[in-house]
């Protein structure tokens, strides 16, 4: 039958048949990642209205990120506004090909997410982000041109809502002295913030109890991978009744973010929870810190071909 044979319901009706609903996760992890986005312009704007009263602007790296001191703001003040890297030349958007994949992991994995995005803010680690903050240290974020994003979900038969994955991975193109500039900024936030303290309110048997918790860095590891490469070791204390000393809440707990840089391209890879044999009371199933060296120089080898310069 021609199409103007058909009405226009009809014509409707068979184009709805060949269009690919996406999957409950894929929806999902869409969602979360445009949360993360609307926080990061929330902050910008923020952030430029703090600026715009009490900032005054220290003397930075040339072409790099450039250190904010603020003067006349409480813990917790919101970052100074992003910066997006300079012009781009050579290779732009970012290839597929430089993402991990579940045949790089020694670990069982279930369905690929992804998503790609422009000028997202590049970042490592949240909460040593918010505790540089705390101690007076403002770094102007670096803002990527391009950004590709995977996530490895556990195996069917292990996963559910609420479930983190088994390796997340975002990569971004950025101007190279914002990229080299990154590792010193990292370097400065860990050597303000090897231990820092947290208060939050947890409700255990009905009833609220004001809890401390103690988080600790440290570069476990450096050099193993790319042009620049640091892996971040952060220890999540269990909490404890700031009343009585009485630990509460979760178990103590181990994660770790690799962060490589290969020319103007920077990777930040973050295996899930349980995923690693650190662990606070001993070794447990895992990737040793030997196998995630490795796997960071496989992601390394992968950015090769889609960097400025190449490899």
């Amino acid at each position: 039958m021609r199409d103007d044979d058909l009405t226009f319901v009809e014509l409707v009706q068979r184009d709805l048949r060949d269009v690919r609903w996406a999957e409950p996760a894929e929806l999902r992890a869409r969602g979360r990642r445009r949360s993360r986005r609307t926080a990061a312009v929330a902050t910008a704007v923020a952030a430029l209205l703090v600026a715009s009263a009490t900032t005054v602007v220290a003397g930075g790296r040339s072409g790099g990120p450039t250190d904010t001191v603020v003067t006349g703001a409480g813990a917790g003040s919101p970052t100074s506004a992003p910066v997006a890297s300079p012009a781009p030349s050579g290779r732009a958007e970012i290839p597929e090909a430089v993402l991990l994949e579940p045949r790089d992991l020694t670990l069982k994995t279930g369905a690929r997410l992804g998503d790609v995005g422009l000028l997202e803010p590049v970042r490592v680690d949240g909460q040593l982000e918010s505790c540089a903050h705390q101690q007076g240290i403002y770094l102007q974020s670096t803002v990527s041109r391009y950004s590709r994003s995977r996530v490895l979900l556990r195996p069917v038969a292990e996963a559910s809502d609420g479930v983190p994955p088994v390796l997340s991975q975002d990569v971004y193109r950025v101007d190279p002295p914002w990229g080299m500039g990154l590792f010193g900024d990292i370097d400065r936030m860990v050597q303000v913030c090897p231990t820092w303290r947290t208060s939050s309110l947890l409700t255990l048997t009905g009833r609220t109890v004001s809890a401390e918790t103690e988080h600790r860095w440290e570069p476990a590891v450096t050099g193993f991978a790319g042009d620049q490469s640091v892996m971040l070791r952060h220890v999540t204390g269990q909490a404890r009744d700031r009343s009585g000393g009485k630990a509460v809440g979760p178990a103590a707990s181990i994660d770790v973010t690799l962060v490589i840089r290969v020319g103007d391209l920077v990777t930040v890879i973050v295996p899930g929870p349980g995923t690693i044999e650190d662990r606070v009371d001993g070794s447990g199933p895992g990737l040793s810190y030997a196998q995630l060296e490795s796997l960071g120089r496989v992601a390394a080898r992968r950015l090769c071909g889609a960097a400025n310069p190449g490899c």
